[in-house]
């Protein structure tokens, strides 16, 4: 008997399973089933171009091999990236822990408690550190955060102001060109300035600041914001969250918001990410704050309970008048970050910091002392030495002997230290310049840019000194949430399925993650043999010319797909092509993308069926026939249907000179069987954290690659660093993004093979076929294709069951907590249904538990409608329901305990929610955005 492939313990389900499903929906094959649901006019001829697939062994091995190629180095580049050491108990509990990476977005909030406490301890820690009042629950990186921070200054800005904003020339590079990236097609006037002497021009409504600066010098920077204020200006600064413990916060020189990167808080380098970005604010900015807030509220019983706040802001409500375009967040590093800090205390992170402001001062005056020029005195972490005419002998020098240094130019050189940097890295730089390395010497922080005044004092940051506390700590707070290792999670258009272990592991591999990401090419060749690799496997499956993996979000991929689409229009002399038609159906990023994009949105409606309203579609495009940019559209449909009329809307779009963009959201139900770069798409973004099994990690990180066809491959994301600007600039600051997770999508693709990929799509297919049969008599499925089929995801309308008993979407998802279940996706694409996706990776008996939960729910709705119970003391509207509130000695609801907490079907290992139903809107009028005074809790 041969061994299973790794496709088989992907795929949940047995042969057996798979044929008793195919019976209940009226199929003898899978095969069968794919014909009838997809349109033939979209299908692909043969397997997709894969290599065949391998064991977990073989192709750990592999990589293994690859990653060999790699020449790890002492790092002391810097530039944004440190090195730093994750603690083992944080790694072995949070980094490697399925409970951590496998959650969603914690949208559902009783059930996301865990989570929502390590990202409120985030937004905690930024606040504290930046002195501001509000901080958000991460962003996608340091770079994309700056651009976050100037469109908040914009939209911040009286009426009237202009639209300059001005950069500081000691900016990092990467966050500049993203900057210019993001300025351009906004109407936005980038100015590069030496902001410490010189005046600021007319018309400037925001500046941006570095601190400490990318040239290693910490200025005062008081006078400057003082200046921008007096000029109507608002002042973001862009600070180290390191440098923070020991240098003044920028709220207190008056900073409205404050930037950067949470890397160095525990995160490795990963050849440019993934990292928690940060931004805080003003309290009189925080409506404006763009991406996620934790926010402190109550649930019915009046404890604490944290939710996501503020969501009107979220792109699928406010779609092209959003303030951004971010639709996730950096989760699972910013909790990562957050951990760090707990586990360390504002001691810890103090004494961190005075080491390597120390090891860089010694650096400093071992140089002096030697008569070798340093830069600027005031410094934190770098040193900029100048070596006339032998800056490329000094670094070649020090590289010999195993440690990086930057190259400024001919004459400068750049060192940097870190967590990491040991007596022996200061010994080999000292012997590069050919000096003597100094006993010790004062750090060289001037003492009124000294901090003063306690930080972290909430005392989350200092109860957790022993492994053992904090060890319990990260348990109870995994305890209190829901992922995929307890049981399915339903949502549409997410996709939550597998994330093995095998396709995990090689994340931590040292020869992977500690590769700095400005490291010379010689020493990067596995890194780049294996972003190769999956590019072009990636481009193969979707049939285009080129992929890139840069983005490092979905939205971002959008943003590059019609960034493309817009310079090569320009290229060709039709610069005024600004309109993007977007189905009325379609993803809120995609219109939010649109406008970031310098576009404007014309909604095209859908018809009864939920497809492209074909007639509104010709219409919007004759009236637009001069201005048209692009299509925007999802593929299979955000209805979760295969629309036959896909490659008569692209030929259509095509005809009056527009581009076509697929959106990769619903890409598994495509995977092995069509591709969009073939059926008339010119660009699509893919998420990798959804098809290509990277972890949603609670909300992220994500990667969301853009590919293109041959004419645009021009004008795909360039690289930040590159001293010559492509024809689009970078849309992250990192050339490969998140590049320390492709090893996931890699090791599927790898592992999966042509057939494997095939088989999970229409195993995909089959599950969501199958829930949709079983449950149509209880819940009328909204929208189906040819044969009353749907592809990966249907969609359960509730709207008449409300109308006549008055239950809402949201009793029945917190209804499914009683029995054990994340709820599908609530009311989106139409308000009033549940979207359900079960995908490939669940097994039937899973499939079976949830469609009887949704009956015996809808036994439930029934009782209400009939009049046998109000609404309002039904376990309907009174779930979830606590292990405190079901053992209270006084009970006086309409059923019994045993309803409430095991009801019919519940027949899982019993999860207890920590709290229950959230109060949102009192979170809202009630806002409160770090960690309560620990009284707020009570007895726990």
């Amino acid at each position: 008997m041969t061994d299973r492939s790794f496709s088989d313990r992907h795929i949940g389900t047995s042969a057996a399973d798979r044929d008793a499903m195919l019976k209940a929906v009226g199929f003898s094959s899978l095969e069968a089933l794919m014909d009838a649901c997809m349109p033939d006019l979209i299908r692909s001829a043969g397997p997709v171009g894969l290599p065949a697939a391998v064991s977990e062994a073989e192709a750990q091995a592999e990589l293994r091999a690859i990653a060999a190629q790699n020449r790890p180095m002492r790092s002391m580049i810097g530039l944004g990236y440190y090195g730093t050491r994750m603690p083992a108990v944080i790694r072995r509990n949070v980094l490697e822990n399925p409970s951590w990476y496998t959650a969603y977005t914690p949208y559902q909030a009783e059930i996301s408690q865990g989570r929502l406490e390590a990202l409120l301890n985030f937004q905690t820690m930024v606040a504290d550190l930046t002195g501001l009042s509000v901080a958000g629950a991460s962003l996608l990186d340091e770079a994309s955060a700056a651009a976050e921070a100037m469109l908040l200054a914009r939209r911040a800005a009286p009426r009237g102001a202009g639209e300059v904003f001005v950069v500081d020339s000691g900016v990092l590079p990467q966050t500049l060109a993203v900057l210019r990236t993001r300025a351009e097609p906004v109407g936005i006037e980038l100015v590069v300035a030496d902001c410490a002497v010189e005046e600021l021009p007319e018309g400037v409504f925001g500046v941006l600041l570095q601190y400490p600066g990318a040239d290693g010098a910490v200025r005062d920077w008081a006078g400057v914001v003082e200046a921008a204020h007096a000029a109507g200006a608002r002042v973001a600064v862009a600070a180290d969250l390191l440098a923070l413990s020991l240098l003044v916060p920028p709220g207190e020189f008056g900073a409205d918001i404050a930037v950067g990167s949470a890397q160095r808080f525990g995160m490795p380098v990963g050849f440019g990410g993934p990292h928690a970005g940060f931004m805080a604010v003003r309290d009189e900015l925080r409506r404006q704050l763009p991406g996620r807030l934790v926010g402190v509220s109550r649930d019915a019983d009046g404890a604490v309970a944290l939710r996501l706040a503020l969501q009107a802001r979220e792109q699928h409500i406010r779609r092209e008048k959003a303030t951004s375009n971010i639709c996730t967040a950096q989760v699972l590093p910013a909790v990562i970050a957050s951990s760090y800090a707990v586990w360390h205390g504002p001691e810890g992170l103090e004494r961190i910091a005075e080491g390597v402001a120390g090891r860089a001062a010694r650096l400093a005056a071992s140089l002096e002392a030697a008569g070798v020029g340093v830069v600027h005195g005031s410094l934190f972490d770098t040193v900029v030495a100048r070596a006339p005419g032998r800056a490329d002998a000094v670094v070649a020098s020090a590289a010999a002997y195993g440690v990086n240094l930057r190259r400024v130019d001919g004459d400068h050189v750049a060192v940097a230290c870190d967590e990491t940097t040991s007596e022996a890295d200061l010994r080999i730089v000292c012997d590069a310049f050919g000096v003597d390395l100094v006993d010790e010497a004062p750090v060289a922080v001037p003492a009124r840019l000294r901090r003063h005044g306690g930080f972290l004092t909430h005392p989350v940051f200092s109860q957790y000194r022993s492994e053992t506390a904090m060890m319990r700590y990260l348990k109870r707070l995994a305890d209190a949430d829901y992922g995929l290792d307890r049981g399915m999670i339903p949502l549409g258009s997410c996709t939550m399925k597998l994330n093995a272990a095998a396709e995990m592991e090689p994340v931590s591999w040292p020869e992977l993650a500690e590769v700095h990401p400005l490291a010379p090419e010689s020493q990067t060749a596995g890194w780049r043999r294996l972003i190769g690799q999956l590019e072009s496997w990636l481009a193969e499956v979707c049939g285009y010319a080129a992929v890139s993996v840069q983005p490092n979000a979905g939205s971002q991929g959008e943003l590059a797909g019609l960034l493309a689409i817009r310079a090569w229009q320009a290229d060709r002399g039709e610069g005024g092509r600004d309109v993007c038609l977007i189905p009325a159906s379609a993803h809120g990023t995609n219109a939010a993308s649109a406008v970031l994009a310098g576009m404007r949105v014309v909604v095209v409606a859908c018809d009864a069926a939920g497809n492209i309203d074909l007639e509104d579609l010709e219409a919007k495009v004759a009236a637009n026939a001069d201005s048209l940019a692009a299509l925007m559209v999802t593929y299979p449909s955000t209805h979760g249907v295969y629309e036959s009329s896909i490659v008569e809307v692209c030929g259509r779009v095509h005809d009056a000179g527009g581009q076509v963009y697929v959106d990769g959201a619903n890409l598994n139900a495509l995977v092995g069987w069509a591709k969009p770069g073939r059926f008339g798409a010119d660009v699509s973004h893919l998420n990798l954290h959804k098809t290509f099994c990277i972890p949603h990690g609670g909300g992220g990180p994500g990667v969301g690659p853009v590919a293109v066809a041959e004419h645009l491959v021009p004008y795909l994301p360039s690289d930040p660093m590159a001293e010559e600007p492509g024809r689009v600039g970078p849309v992250s600051q990192a050339r490969w993004g998140s590049a320390g997770i492709l090893q996931i999508p890699w090791m599927y693709l790898r592992m999966m093979g042509p057939e494997g990929v095939a088989s999970a799509t229409a195993s995909a297919v089959l599950a969501a076929n199958y829930v949709a049969a079983r449950l149509r008599d209880s819940f009328p499925v909204l929208y189906t294709g040819e044969g009353g089929l749907v592809a990966h995801e249907c969609v359960l309308d509730l709207r008449e069951l409300t109308r006549r008993s008055g239950v809402t979407v949201e009793d029945v998802a917190k209804r499914l907590i009683d029995y054990g279940f994340h709820a599908p996706t609530m009311s989106f694409p139409v308000a009033g249904t549940l979207m359900v996706e079960p995908t490939e990776s669940e097994d039937l008996a899973e499939l079976d538990r949830f469609c009887a939960a949704m009956i015996a729910i809808r036994a439930e709705i029934e009782a209400v409608a009939s009049g046998a119970v109000a609404v309002e003391d039904s376990a309907l509207r009174r779930a979830p329901h606590t292990a405190a509130a079901v053992t209270a000695e006084a009970w006086d609801r309409a059923y019994s305990r045993s309803e409430a907490a095991w009801p019919a079907g519940m027949t899982s290992a019993k999860y207890w929610p920590p709290v229950g139903r959230v109060d949102n809107a009192w979170g809202d009028r009630n806002l409160a955005c770090t960690c309560p005074p620990i009284e707020a809790y009570g007895a726990d």
